[in-house]
């Protein structure tokens, strides 16, 4: 038996037999408004602080996010927030960013640990996207696992982004993964680079096991192969 991510292997007298729940969501382009959070070299702890993280659901972890700037008493795991006290001056409090689907950061945005609850807090607060001029490698990465598109941005443009979103209230970006451009409210549009592959398995919504799920035939035929080669390995 073999269980991740919301989906069951199972593997009985060479009979293969799957159960799939997609967690993760085809993208393929957001509109979206746009919370500018203005630090660099943010990590993961401040993502996701660690008590946070004995949980191996990708659900749950929105309510934390940046727990430590977003609340002024400490954080504990079954803490009601609704009860805890919001630090009025952090970004994700301010009435103009409720809603936002886009957070636009600095550089070196994922830093620190390599903890994959990082991204699933993002995602699960509500963020689709994040613009940055630059990620951790491991941060990065583990962002497409899951179906959140990291962009990266050149400084000039970023900061370009930042003077924008924070003078405008219900500032939104139209970000087209297809295309690969950020488009601005007045209709200027900047390119993005992604990997063909990573572009491929967003579009299509697909994780690991979806991309190994589109390889079943040749799956089923292995090992029919390997059962008639040594069948003594099958009673």
């Amino acid at each position: 038996m073999f269980r991740a991510a919301g989906k069951r292997w199972k593997n009985r007298q060479n009979k293969i037999s799957i159960r799939l729940n997609q967690l993760v969501k085809k993208f393929d382009f957001c509109d979206g408004l746009v919370a500018p959070l203005d630090r660099a070299n943010v990590d993961t702890d401040a993502i996701i602080p660690k008590q946070f993280l004995k949980s191996i659901k990708r659900s749950g972890f929105g309510q934390n996010l940046f727990d430590e700037w977003r609340y002024l008493d400490h954080g504990e795991p079954g803490m009601d927030a609704a009860r805890r006290k919001p630090n009025p001056d952090f970004i994700l409090n301010l009435a103009r960013y409720q809603g936002a689907q886009i957070l636009l950061a600095r550089s070196n945005f994922g830093c620190g640990s390599s903890r994959e609850h990082a991204p699933w807090a993002l995602q699960d607060y509500g963020f689709q996207v994040v613009i940055a001029p630059s990620f951790a490698d491991i941060f990065f990465n583990n962002c497409f696992k899951i179906g959140l598109l990291p962009i990266v941005l050149d400084v000039a443009d970023v900061d370009q982004l930042f003077t924008e979103v924070e003078a405008t209230a219900g500032y939104r970006l139209l970000v087209d993964l297809q295309d690969q451009s950020v488009t601005t409210p007045s209709g200027k549009s900047f390119s993005f680079d992604i990997d063909p592959f990573r572009k491929h398995t967003l579009l299509n919504g697909l994780d690991e096991i979806g991309l190994t799920l589109q390889h079943m035939d040749k799956i089923k035929a292995f090992e029919e192969k390997h059962r008639a080669a040594q069948p003594w390995l099958f009673t």
